[in-house]
This record gives C-alpha cells, sequence and structure tokens, in this order.
C-alpha cells in the first residue's frame, strides 16, 4: 500500500498538480484555463534531461541550450514564469498566435491548447538545433501541426499572420517594425521587453496603431538575437569586471566614467527599510520614468565591498550625470529577532552626493505607494511626432516608449 501511495505521489501527474498549487499561492495561473493547461500538459517530456523534481520546480527554468561561453541560450522557462505570461497574454479560443522563441516547444503546447488548434499557434527561433528539438518534442507530445520555423525572430511569420496574439520567451530590447504589421486590430502583445536596463513583461493591447500597456511584471530572459539590438556595455573598472549597460539614446560618456569607482565615495540613506524577501525593483521601474539618467550597473558577486557594494549581486540601478555616478546599495538593521535593509545610494565622482541624494529621494518617493503603484507605458511607431507624445520619450529604433504616472 506503501508503496503504491509513494509511487502515486511522485508520478507525472501528482507532481504538476504540486507545482501548479505552488505557483497558484503566489498569485499565478489566476486564469482558469491557465491552470488547466499547466495541469494537463506534460511538461516533463520537453525536458527529458533532467529528473522530475527539476522538471516541476515551481521557480527554476530548464536549461537545454546553451552558447559557447556557458550563458543560457534555450530554456524551457520557471513555471511560474509561464503561468504569469500566459494570464497576461489572455488568450482565446481560436486565435492565431506567434510565439517569439521556440525554446522546447513546452510552450507552443500550452498555446496549442489555449487556441484549441495547434495549427493555430507558430512558432520560430533562429537556432536550427532549438527548433529540430522543439520540433521532435511537440510530435511527441501530440501536437504536430504547431508550425515551428527557423528563422530571425525579429521578422515574424509573416505568412501565416495576421496575429491575435503575439508572445516572446525571449527578451527584445526593442519591438521590430515586422511585430507591429503582423497584428490582428486588437491582438494581445506578451513582450520581456528591456529598458534603461531592466526587463518587464509588459502585457500590451494593439488599438489605433498604439500598442497600450495594462500589466507590467518583473522578469528575466534570455535576450532576443538580432541586428537592432540597443543595449550598450562597456567596462569602467581597469580589470573590466565591472560594466555599465544603458541605451543606446542615452548619451554616456565612457572615458568620463573609467574608473570612476577609484574616485572618493560618497553614501546617502533613505531611512526606507524592506524585510530580506521584500522585492524593491519598483525603485529602478520608477527611475524609468523619472530620470532619463537611470541605467544599469553589473558587478560580479565577489567584488569587495569597499570597491562596489550594489543592493544585489549581479546587477543595480545606477545614475550617470557626466564623469559621476550613483547606485543603489543597502545596509542591514536588527532589531531583536527582526532583520530590516535599509535602501541607500553611494556615488562617486564630482556630482556623487548630489546623485546620492536624488537618488534616496526617488527611493522615498517608491515608499509611499511601494509596488502597488505602477506606470502607465504606451509604444508608438518610431515615426510618431512629438506633437503627439504625451510626455517623455525613451526612442528605440521601430518604437518610442512613452512612461508615465497618472499623478505623482
Amino acid at each position: 500500500m506503501n508503496n503504491t501511495t509513494d509511487t502515486a505521489a511522485s508520478s507525472p501527474e501528482a507532481r504538476r498538480e504540486i507545482m501548479l498549487a505552488k505557483v497558484q499561492e503566489k498569485g499565478y495561473a489566476k486564469r482558469p484555463e491557465v491552470a488547466r493547461v499547466l495541469r494537463e500538459v506534460p511538461r516533463h517530456e520537453f525536458v527529458p534531461e533532467a529528473n522530475l523534481d527539476a522538471a516541476h520546480n515551481p521557480w527554476q527554468a530548464v536549461i537545454t541550450h546553451r552558447f559557447a561561453d556557458g550563458t543560457s541560450l534555450s530554456c524551457a522557462s520557471a513555471p511560474f514564469v509561464v503561468a504569469m505570461m500566459l494570464d497576461q497574454l489572455a488568450v482565446e479560443p481560436g486565435d492565431k498566435i506567434l510565439e517569439i522563441g521556440a525554446g522546447t516547444g513546452y510552450n507552443a503546447s500550452l498555446l496549442a491548447e489555449l487556441t484549441g488548434e495547434d495549427s493555430n499557434v507558430v512558432t520560430i527561433d533562429i537556432d536550427a538545433d532549438v527548433t529540430a528539438q522543439a520540433t521532435h518534442n511537440l510530435a511527441a507530445a501530440g501536437y504536430p501541426g504547431v508550425h515551428v520555423v527557423t528563422g530571425d525572430g525579429a521578422l515574424g511569420v509573416p505568412e501565416h499572420g495576421p496575429y491575435d496574439r503575439l508572445i516572446a520567451t525571449v527578451s527584445p530590447w526593442d519591438i521590430p517594425w515586422a511585430w507591429w504589421r503582423q497584428l490582428a486590430p486588437g491582438a494581445r502583445v506578451v513582450l520581456p521587453l528591456r529598458w534603461r536596463g531592466q526587463a518587464r513583461s509588459v502585457a500590451f493591447t494593439y488599438r489605433d496603431g498604439r500598442l497600450i500597456a495594462d500589466s507590467i511584471e518583473l522578469c528575466g530572459f534570455v535576450y532576443l538575437v538580432g541586428d537592432d539590438e540597443g543595449e550598450q556595455s562597456a567596462p569602467i573598472t581597469d580589470d573590466e569586471t565591472i560594466r555599465l549597460h544603458w541605451d543606446q539614446d542615452q548619451p554616456f560618456d565612457l572615458e568620463a566614467l573609467h574608473g570612476v569607482l577609484d574616485r572618493p565615495r560618497s553614501t546617502e540613506w533613505s531611512g526606507v527599510t524592506i524585510a530580506g524577501d521584500e522585492p524593491h525593483d519598483g525603485v529602478w521601474l520608477r527611475l524609468t520614468v523619472t530620470d532619463p539618467r537611470v541605467c544599469r550597473l553589473n558587478v560580479p558577486a565577489d567584488t569587495k565591498p569597499t570597491v562596489c557594494d550594489p543592493i544585489s549581486p549581479g546587477r543595480a540601478p545606477a545614475l550617470v550625470e557626466g564623469s559621476s555616478l550613483a547606485y543603489l546599495t543597502s545596509r542591514r538593521h536588527e532589531d531583536g529577532d527582526t532583520t530590516r535593509w535599509e535602501l541607500g545610494a553611494t556615488g562617486h565622482g564630482p556630482a556623487a552626493t548630489e546623485l546620492a541624494r536624488h537618488l534616496c529621494d526617488e527611493i522615498r518617493a517608491w515608499s509611499m505607494h511601494r509596488d502597488k503603484r505602477k506606470p502607465t507605458l504606451v509604444a508608438y511607431p518610431a515615426d510618431t511626432p512629438d506633437s503627439e507624445l504625451p510626455g517623455p520619450v525613451i526612442d528605440k529604433t521601430h518604437s518610442r516608449l512613452v512612461l508615465t504616472y497618472e499623478t505623482d
């Protein structure tokens, strides 16, 4: 009896139920149809090299292909991210769907279930090994009608359009013009879009020639490979380990910034504290609305705090002004059994104190509502004149982003 019970509890079906329950406990898979497909589609069949625990871990992606340097090329996204983006996409039966980034084919199988006909789904990837594996996985799992295309995802697949839904499972810096042209009126578009050094899963509706966002959620994805990449990167230390990432419309002087971390530092504290598991990424999102100087500082986890001490190992929001830079940092506060972290800013260069104080002002402004308050985001075609835009612009190659708060 015990052996039978243990076998049932460890079956793929049981593990999918557990996976779904954990995902829903955190507020994902809100739509019943999304919960249904996560429960029914055999995720483990798309990642056969992973054991059942890894395949059904709600919070971890399964890497299936890597670049030569070891960085991730393709994966099956973590189930909570899959659920979040499918909630955003809101597929209706009969929708024609374009997916950018084929991965393992798992997401395409979920899309096929949601639209009700696998031939309504088109998935494209630039890597032939990825599309070959996705084609095999989809056919083996019972979805032979999904159109798997090897090609440049930035070009879309116009011969199967127009599309009622478009979703990218790779992270674009821009919204390619080809995607705009392949959308049906009223289409939903979900993209892990990058701007000012950070990425958000943004859900848009295509209306009156614009893409109007109604959902913005934190995420991280493999970058979309293409000629239109507009995120710039350069080292600012002699050993080239610490790098600045910025957008091509930001006129930063990297020669002036080189060695900035060797200059005296100025640290300011905001008085705003967070718990160890409390998100603070809303500070960065706010800065993308309020300050055109915001970018990303990438710092290796083993960097000595005396050199650079950002709030998170790996990356942190930063402000750049001429030959000065300030970045988000934190310090620990103990109160009995309670530990909290105070947010602050460390600056270097001639304007160090001014930038650090300004960043603390932004932290305090964010803390009034924290992540309950998010900006509105509207994407316009690149040829939209300034006179038709309601606020400051983030210019990309094919689109112009306008982020605003209703009140401030």
